[in-house]
């Protein structure tokens, strides 16, 4: 076994993962227990991610400010299921310059506190509002499991906080967020997420109803990619947020609060990674096109140099691309086989022959047609050509891989209506099942099948009928997905 190869998915999921991401050189466990250091290849990835959804944030008129990383605890305690969700994950300070704090300090774990706080001060009347605020931070939540990416005790993540005159107006926000959200899912990361609410157990501490675009990893289990939550005026009442309407009368603002995550990276590893490693979808892979030079002495000189020119030609029509030319000590095979391992979309491989010849070998991540494009996968195109074919062939990579996680997830997810058949469908996948809503009854179904309600999917169809766990009747109007989750 060579040291870059990793576990099998099929042999050890777990452990495939875990080294995968190491392996990658995406991250690395970090000083203290939960934490992590995001190595700059990993970090790409999510500056990739960044980019997007801040671009579509400031597109929709929202402003993105910065806000401390220590809070009162007392601001905490003002909602008290708010902070009743959250105490087990809280760290705390108290001390500070060698003395003992008057108040605790809680190391943040999310915002909605600290904003009810300023937002109390900022907003007056109607005219202030609605106020669009997102903040681009580090959360920390002290975790008992850790895994890297997917559940740390300090995290890079995206909050959006803001604050409506209404509940309709509020809502409307709610739901931009979470369509946004699976958008990026969908287009930049390839992943197939399911989108609606979250049943009442399964609510953010604190809000009246949450939203979530729930993705199949390839092992059957969920990832909650992202959630949007309508606050109501829960905080708005605990903070004093309000505003005087058009009549001149003292209202409650309504606000909601939306994020994603680091844990998304994990979710794309594990939505589209296979035995080799990782593998990238073309708008979210640092590199899109790695070019690797082959030969030795003067005949390198010759292939580094031309692969410097071709890829000066991809770069002007908007790719992405990394000349491997800096291992000269390292052989091809080694760099196929790393370049793999890291996901690479699409190698092109450039060598004496080929320059003679005025092609360049490609090699395809993953085989779009069965294999069916050559030996080995690979194919040669004219090197005149490779700036005006590359587009499309990174994109008909990008469609196949969330047409090939769409598949998985949907061959993974069935309908039930028998307990038995419920419970050996989430051994391995989702099962579609009517539900009382009651919270008891899914702590039995989790007891029982260490499944949860992951979603109320949007886009069922209306259906009613008795509790797969418990016979009661369906309290929402449709099936809800249940299933084994990170």
């Amino acid at each position: 076994m060579s040291e870059k190869s990793v576990t099998p998915l099929s042999e050890d999921f777990s452990a495939w993962y875990n080294e995968l991401v190491v392996r990658a050189e995406l991250v690395e466990r970090g000083p203290v227990r939960g934490t992590m250091v995001i190595r700059p290849y990993g970090y790409a990835i999510w500056e990739r991610l960044q980019v997007e959804f801040d671009a579509r944030i400031k597109a929709a008129g929202h402003d993105n400010v910065a806000f401390p990383s220590l809070i009162p605890e007392s601001y905490l305690q003002r909602e008290a299921e708010h902070v009743e969700g959250f105490s087990p994950e809280l760290a705390v300070v108290t001390h500070a310059g060698g003395k003992e704090l008057e108040e605790p300090l809680v190391v943040r774990p999310t915002s909605e506190t600290v904003f009810g706080e300023y937002m109390a001060r900022w907003i007056d009347s109607y005219r202030d509002l609605p106020l669009l605020l997102n903040q681009w931070a580090n959360v920390v939540r002290w975790e008992m499991r850790p895994r890297l990416f997917l559940r740390t005790t300090e995290f890079l993540w995206q909050e959006g906080h803001t604050a409506h005159v209404d509940e309709a107006d509020a809502m409307r926000e709610t739901m931009w967020a979470l369509d946004m959200y699976t958008a990026v899912a969908r287009e930049l990361a390839a992943i197939p997420v399911v989108a609606g609410e979250k049943t009442p157990g399964e609510r953010f501490a604190g809000a009246v109803r949450t939203y979530t675009a729930e993705g199949m990893m390839r092992d059957g289990r969920a990832l909650q990619a992202s959630t949007s939550h309508y606050l109501g005026t829960n905080f708005a009442r605990a903070f004093k947020i309000q505003y005087l309407d058009q009549q001149g009368q003292l209202q409650h603002a309504h606000t909601t609060s939306w994020g994603v995550s680091t844990r998304l990276i994990g979710g794309v590893i594990m939505t589209h990674g296979d035995d080799k490693g990782l593998v990238l979808p073309p708008r979210l892979a640092p590199h899109q096109v790695v070019i690797v030079p082959i030969g030795h002495d003067k005949l390198a000189e010759r292939t580094v140099s031309a692969s410097r020119a071709l890829a000066d030609q991809l770069r002007a029509a908007g790719l992405r691309v990394y000349v491997d030319d800096n291992r000269p000590h390292l052989s091809p095979g080694f760099k196929f086989n790393d370049w793999e391992m890291r996901g690479v979309p699409v190698r092109l491989e450039l060598g004496p022959r080929d320059l003679d010849a005025d092609v360049v070998t490609l090699a395809r991540r993953l085989p779009i047609d069965g294999g069916a494009s050559g030996a080995g996968g690979k194919e040669q195109i004219p090197i005149a050509r490779a700036a005006e074919l590359l587009p499309g062939i990174l994109d008909e990579f990008q469609a196949f891989l969330l047409a090939r996680a769409t598949a998985f997830r949907d061959e993974r997810t069935a309908t039930v209506d028998r307990w038995d058949d419920f419970a050996a469908q989430v051994a391995s996948g989702w099962a579609r099942a009517l539900h009382c809503g009651r919270a008891d009854c899914e702590d039995e179904i989790k007891a029982d099948t260490a499944a949860t309600p992951r979603v109320i999917p949007a886009n069922a169809p209306d259906e009613s009928g008795p509790c797969v766990r418990c016979a009661q009747p369906s309290v929402y109007g449709r099936r809800v997905i249940f299933g084994r989750a990170y």
